[in-house]
């Protein structure tokens, strides 16, 4: 049997979603890849490859982004975007999943957690987003003006991608055309500014401190600790409220820990995944696994 690789893009859920998938010649495990805010599958480039070596990995963009539909009338809620994730992995017929998420994506990967927890054998939170409230009501107001999603374009613009980049990672030599091209890409479609208004309505702000604690998946956190996106506070804070995580840290890392170091973060994935799922560690201490001079979107959460 031999290793195949295929990109496709189906309906489920009421939008065209692409993914990419990785078929193991002989891997029983899954891992399932969701990006952050304003990124797609191209932000795990880095650790496809690795993880690929050894597992099924099925990597996917989340509507409106990278190649997935960008549609201003479907439901761009954390809730929605985890029922479009179960019924694409249905659809597949994965289950027993482990379920990876960076920034965005990891809030959407514990929605998904508290929605079909048997779906999910193990979590992994790149650097999650948490405790972020419903976008304010001036802001969801303006929203619904004409043309409010030329707005959201010239901020986006203004901003730049190299800006963006440079905020979300720690050493800004590591900055080259392909990444920024990479990043930039999903943003030369019109429509995306368009579906972009619509989830700025949608938003429903992330997951309680009590939908955190009834979370018994058990969940790996992996932080940079310069991320200026989200800070490493947020970490220590959801590992205090997920009771089955363990969280560990990056020196030297920021935001964009797939890209930055993605062979740390696949030992510690592997690390995490051999372990058996009856061994407790939700009171495991924080700690910094790398040293110094060991060889990690377009982002800024909103």
């Amino acid at each position: 049997m031999q290793e195949q690789d295929f990109a496709k893009v189906v309906q489920v859920n009421g939008a065209n979603v692409y993914f990419e998938h990785h078929q193991h010649p002989e891997a029983a495990e899954t891992f399932v890849l969701l990006h952050g805010f304003l990124s797609s599958t191209f932000s795990f480039r880095r650790l496809t490859p690795l993880l690929k070596e050894n597992y099924n990995v099925i990597s996917i963009d989340l509507p409106p982004f990278g190649n997935s539909e960008k549609n201003n009338r479907f439901v761009y809620s954390y809730d929605n975007l985890a029922n479009t994730v179960i019924a694409l992995l249905d659809h597949l017929k994965v289950t027993n999943i482990h379920l990876t998420g960076h920034s965005m994506g990891g809030q959407i990967a514990l929605n998904v957690m508290k929605k079909a927890p048997s779906l999910v054998e193990k979590g992994v939170l790149l650097c999650s987003s948490g405790y972020l409230k419903r976008m304010n009501w001036p802001v969801t107001m303006l929203s619904h003006i004409p043309f409010f999603h030329l707005y959201v374009k010239l901020w986006l613009t203004r901003s730049g991608v190299r800006r963006n980049l440079e905020n979300v990672v720690h050493d800004a030599t590591m900055i080259d055309d392909e990444m920024m091209f990479g990043y930039l890409k999903p943003f030369l479609e019109e429509d995306i500014f368009r579906a972009l208004t619509r989830m700025i309505r949608d938003r429903e702000g992330d997951l309680s401190e009590n939908d955190l604690r009834n979370i018994d998946t058990p969940c790996l956190l992996v932080w940079g600790e310069h991320d200026r996106v989200v800070p490493i506070t947020t970490g220590h804070r959801l590992k205090q409220d997920i009771p089955n995580s363990r969280m560990v840290v990056l020196e030297e890392t920021g935001h964009l820990v797939p890209e930055e170091r993605p062979l740390e973060v696949l030992e510690h994935i592997q690390q995490f995944v051999s372990a058996s799922t009856e061994e407790p560690f939700g009171r495991k201490e924080t700690q910094p696994l790398f040293k110094k001079g060991l060889s990690q979107t377009l982002i800024s959460e909103t």
